[in-house]
């Protein structure tokens, strides 16, 4: 039976996640609830930022959430919330630090220098998510934590593929300046053909860069339950597709939101299924993770290195 706070959690996931939502109803009851309320959470932080008026506002409200995390102490549903399903689960408190410090990063957002930085970023916006969802998920070898990461990662590069127009209407520009040289959000609001066949190559290369850690994310499905693989498999591809879909419109991801229409993901989470049905087949249970993936997070929590 799901509770009053499942309920909540699930409308939030349901109105601001639609691919998550989707992918939600091939999970057990007790793992989708759960899920629900661990994207509430998130769901709660990048609001903070994304809506405060200022950022120190924004900066106190997340200093509270980390006095929060201390003291499994709050006022705030969403975030005690959180702390009830840290302790049901049990999920320790480093990966939601992390998470708090990559959210607070857009407060004073530059844009990144190089790939290294695009990927430290995403690990603590995203690849956080995946070491919380291996608790949430009851996964319990601790060999599943990188690829956990890298789809992680994959989702956030693919976030960022799509929202280039919105945040650079926020202030924020994520394409390295390695990839794309400098660019400043003004740029990318009103490009001349010189910026926007640069963003055009940076926009490939997110979506290039984010199938190599798909497919590695892919690769440790075994390690989850069988009872959440199948919602998992839907979810990493219907949002690998929110990529293709950008691709199909010539990378111009600022001129338009790329979203999988509901027929077309009803196709995808079929295709998915059917290819997870073989390749599951194929591959060792216990595969071997590729280190070059963390070659920028060295010593972070739950990477290769840090195994």
């Amino acid at each position: 039976m799901t509770t009053a706070v499942g309920l909540q959690s699930m409308d939030v996931l349901r109105n601001h996640g639609r691919s998550f939502y989707f992918a939600s109803r091939l999970l057990g009851h007790v793992h989708r609830e759960r899920a629900a309320r661990l994207y509430a959470f998130c769901r709660h932080i990048d609001d903070l930022v994304d809506m405060a008026q200022q950022p120190e506002q924004a900066r106190l409200s997340l200093a509270a959430i980390r006095r929060s995390i201390d003291t499994s102490v709050s006022h705030h549903h969403a975030v005690t919330d959180m702390l009830a399903l840290c302790k049901e689960i049990p999920l320790a408190a480093a990966p939601v630090m992390l998470l708090l410090e990559g959210v607070e990063s857009d407060l004073a957002m530059q844009q990144f220098q190089d790939e290294a930085e695009l990927i430290q970023y995403a690990y603590k916006v995203a690849g956080t998510v995946g070491l919380m969802m291996c608790a949430v998920l009851d996964v319990k070898d601790p060999q599943a934590l990188p690829f956990a990461v890298d789809l992680g990662i994959a989702m956030q590069l693919t976030n960022i593929a799509r929202d280039v127009g919105e945040d650079a209407a926020n202030g924020r520009v994520y394409l390295p300046a390695s990839w794309v040289g400098s660019l400043e959000p003004h740029n990318i609001r009103n490009p001349n053909s010189q910026y926007q066949a640069l963003m055009q190559g940076g926009v490939a290369k997110l979506i290039a860069l984010s199938d190599a850690y798909y497919k590695s994310g892919m690769r440790g499905i075994g390690y989850l339950p069988r009872s959440a693989r199948y919602g998992i498999v839907v979810a990493a591809m219907l949002y690998r597709e929110i990529g293709y879909v950008v691709q199909e419109h010539n990378y111009r991801s600022w001129a338009f939101r790329a979203t999988v229409p509901l027929a077309r993901k009803w196709v995808c989470a079929s295709q998915a299924l059917f290819r997870y049905a073989i390749d599951s087949s194929r591959h060792s249970s216990a595969p071997c993770h590729d280190p070059s993936l963390h070659r920028h997070l060295a010593g972070f929590l739950g990477t290769s290195g840090a195994m």
